[in-house]
């Protein structure tokens, strides 16, 4: 990369910082051992199969195990966990398995500090002085389920259904089994569920609209791409395993380039680094189309025999789109649109990369459908190193065993017109005002699992009173983070290395099993663990109350997960057969390879009936991005941070030793017109909240932009999202239930604090 290839970014290059922050050993304050030495797994290359199987290898006196990463990642890496006198020595990852490759991001060679962390929730916790007071009492698991059960008969009693209890849970613990929650609510009878998902959902509904499902080619093989587009994804920090084939594919001639607003560390790696204006993305794209339209350089053959919709689309472009038009919009100039549209169009196979941060707009989804669209007129779906990857969902078909637990009979819910009765659903995107907005009957209970709601939702301030309207709220968890903080009870939750399960990735095609490694510290139980003690007494109390089971070994419960189709994707006969090692799903390596797509036309649609019938322009047309109010001129992002995953791993020890607080990215300009200097505190802030936090001027950010990178930091007063509005994306309903969020069409005013 050289600084002619830095499109729209004027003198930035010359300021670039590159961010290459590397745990050491001497950063580390307090840490048992070096991370060097954490690091230095050069040993595990010699283990033997039966040692990776778990058992005694006497050599160097460990037992070895294999886990899985159950983190909400692209990466999901397989894990070889080393236990030594029932204690978890050290991690690493497995060589057998070809994308992890044996290696694990810096959050993954925490786990031994989080598994042994004091700030571990232990036992059952009671908050006796009131929400939010910190006044806790241990209490036992009898005592916990017998209040919680208590309450559910009495709501059940006083308003004649469940529907008081409301579920929030959503990916922080993403191991298949942990859908033993909604089997547990579902199992109660009919309650309130949290319905969507923040992170992707736009996304799927375009993917959904223009191929049928969400079906993304294998990410090893983007080593084969002749030409790859990483845009909106910074995998240098969030999927650093895909780096390896991005890097090997270059080795192999690809170009690399990367569109994104923010200099990020992928970025600083590319042949070609496009800054782009924030949720402009469709403009770009379509402006790509345009040209490729002007200069005959479409696939014809593949727009006659897999793509309906063409001539619309044509006729959208010649009508309403110019590589000039694209250029105002988008920042980017019109010769680096226009090359960027030959180069891509005349490189087969070429590979976009959609990363998640560019559809959380108001306008996402049709962005990504834009994007889309490049690779079906060019032909590249289908191609091997080809195509448009979002994510893929092929390998999770396994019989969620349990969460399928039917409601005790006679059960009252929610009456659908064809007769039968359902959960009441509020938008996951919008809970604390869908909770207060409740009625007939109102929540007055939640359980929260597997989430941090009052740390990753929008509009936090009404989460928190959506809270303390609450007569009880109960949260499982590992640490005390904020949700847990404003909760009546906590429950201690196992780790990973603590009990049985197996995962799949939204990403790569591997499949593994998760071993238990160590017994569970102190009383903490799985949700299935703790589904079972609470069915066992709220039968007790009222027989017949609760159709869970009441007791089961996790090793048969693992077992009724698997089915004859998970078995024949993966090549065995017995999931026992996992034990020996993760396996690779049996699919192509290029998504629709056969030229079938799941379409109601059996074709890739460029015009889809079925977003019409959701409200969309049935053509990827551009949708206006949200602008800046003139009170709140500036944009502030808030992507993922990369020694923390949402609100995870940065309150571990040597995450705040490495980065123990919080910062604001200004770019110099910006920070010269309000009098702000490198370190000083500032005050970020709109209509709906504000945030104190030190600002860090540098110039990987654009002038009229920041970020600040969401995580949950100890002990610190830190929440991105206190000036984020619950405003929907355009799409995600029909995929997920609800539309996705816009977390980046967030506008804020600066001061120094």
């Amino acid at each position: 990369m050289d600084k002619k290839s830095v499109a729209g970014s004027g003198a930035i290059w010359e300021k670039l910082i590159t961010r290459r922050t590397f745990l050491k050993g001497t950063a580390v304050a307090g840490a048992a051992a070096a991370v060097e030495g954490l690091l230095n797994f050069d040993f595990l290359w010699h283990l033997t199969p039966a040692a990776r199987a778990g058992s005694n290898n006497n050599d160097n006196k460990y037992q070895v195990f294999l886990n899985v990463c159950p983190r909400n990642c692209y990466d999901t890496c397989s894990i070889l966990s080393y236990v030594q006198d029932g204690v978890l020595k050290k991690v690493t990852g497995n060589p057998e398995q070809t994308f992890t490759r044996g290696h694990l991001c810096a959050k993954g060679y925490t786990y031994t500090r989080r598994v042994y962390s004091p700030d571990r929730i232990k036992y059952p916790m009671r908050q006796t002085g009131g929400r939010g007071s910190g006044k806790w009492q241990r209490i036992n698991w009898d005592e916990a389920m017998d209040v919680i059960a208590r309450k559910i008969l009495e709501l059940k009693k006083r308003y004649g259904s469940t529907l008081p209890i409301c579920l929030d849970k959503y990916s922080g613990n993403f191991e298949i089994m942990h859908y033993g929650i909604e089997g547990m609510m579902s199992s109660i009878g009919y309650t309130t569920r949290a319905l969507g998902t923040p992170c992707w959902p736009a996304g799927i509904d375009a993917q959904t609209f223009d191929m049928g499902t969400l079906y993304s080619s294998d990410p090893e093989a983007m080593v084969n791409a002749r030409y790859l587009i990483l845009w909106g994804v910074n995998p240098a920090w969030t999927s650093i395993h895909s780096m390896h084939f991005v890097y090997e594919a270059r080795k192999r001639g690809a170009k690399l380039v990367v569109i994104d607003p923010v200099i990020s560390q992928t970025a600083s790696k590319a042949d070609l680094y496009v800054q782009i204006n924030p949720s402009t993305d469709g403009a770009l794209a379509l402006g790509m189309a345009r040209y490729i339209l002007d200069h005959n350089l479409y696939d014809r053959d593949y727009l006659q025999n897999h793509v309906i919709g063409w001539e619309q689309f044509a006729a959208y472009l010649r009508d309403r789109v110019t590589t000039g038009w694209a250029s105002y919009k988008t920042g980017v100039p019109q010769e680096v649109i226009e090359t960027l549209a030959r180069e891509y169009a005349t490189a087969k196979p070429a590979l976009i990369w959609i990363g998640y941060g560019m559809q959380r707009h108001t306008n996402g989804g049709q962005n990504v459908r834009a994007i889309d669209a490049l690779a079906a007129i060019t032909g590249n779906i289908g191609k091997t190193g080809g195509g448009a990857n979002y994510g893929q969902l092929e390998t999770w078909g396994f019989n969620y065993h349990a969460m399928g637990f039917k409601a005790p009979a006679g059960s009252k819910g929610v009456s659908k017109p064809d007769g039968t009765v359902s959960d009441r659903f509020i938008d996951i995107n919008n809970f604390g005002h869908d909770v207060l907005a409740a009625k007939d009957p109102p929540v007055k209970m939640l359980w929260i699992a597997c989430r941090n709601p009052l740390s990753q939702d929008p509009e936090a301030g009404v989460v928190e009173k959506a809270f303390r309207s609450m007569e009880l709220v109960v949260t499982v968890d590992q640490f005390m983070n904020r949700s847990a903080q404003l909760s009546d009870i906590v429950l201690p939750a196992t780790t990973q290395f603590e009990d049985w399960g197996v995962n799949a990735s939204y990403w790569h095609y591997w499949v593994g099993i998760n071993q238990q490694a160590i017994k569970p510290l102190f009383e903490a139980k799985s949700d299935v663990q703790i589904a079972m003690a609470l069915s066992r007494r709220l039968n007790q109390l009222a027989p017949g109350s609760c159709t869970y089971p009441v007791d089961g070994d996790m090793q048969d419960w693992l077992g009724k997960e698997f089915n004859a189709k998970t078995y024949q994707m993966l090549g065995i006969q017995d999931w026992r057969e996992l034990l020996k090692g993760p396996r690779k799903a049996r699919l192509p390596a290029a998504s629709w390879s056969d030229g079938k797509f799941r379409t109601p036309s059996g074709k890739y649609e460029l015009y889809s009936q079925e977003a019409q019938k959701f409200g969309h322009n049935p053509l990827p047309v551009y949708l206006d991005e949200e602008k800046a109010p003139e009170k709140y001129p500036y944009r502030l992002l808030t992507p993922h941070w990369k020694l923390g995953l949402h609100s995870q791993f940065q309150n571990l020890d040597w995450m705040m030793s490495t980065n123990p607080e919080p910062w604001l990215e200004i770019h110099p300009d910006l920070a010269a017109a309000k009098g702000i200097r490198d370190g000083d505190m500032v005050k970020v802030f709109n209509d709906l909240g504000w945030l104190i936090i030190k600002a860090r001027v540098t110039a990987t950010v654009p002038p009229g932009i920041m970020a600040a990178y969401e995580a949950w930091y100890r002990d610190v007063d830190y929440n991105v999202n206190y000036t984020v509005k619950a405003t929907p994306a355009d799409m995600g309903t029909k995929a997920t239930g609800n539309p996705g969020i816009a977390f980046h069409d967030n506008f804020i005013d600066i001061t120094r604090a």
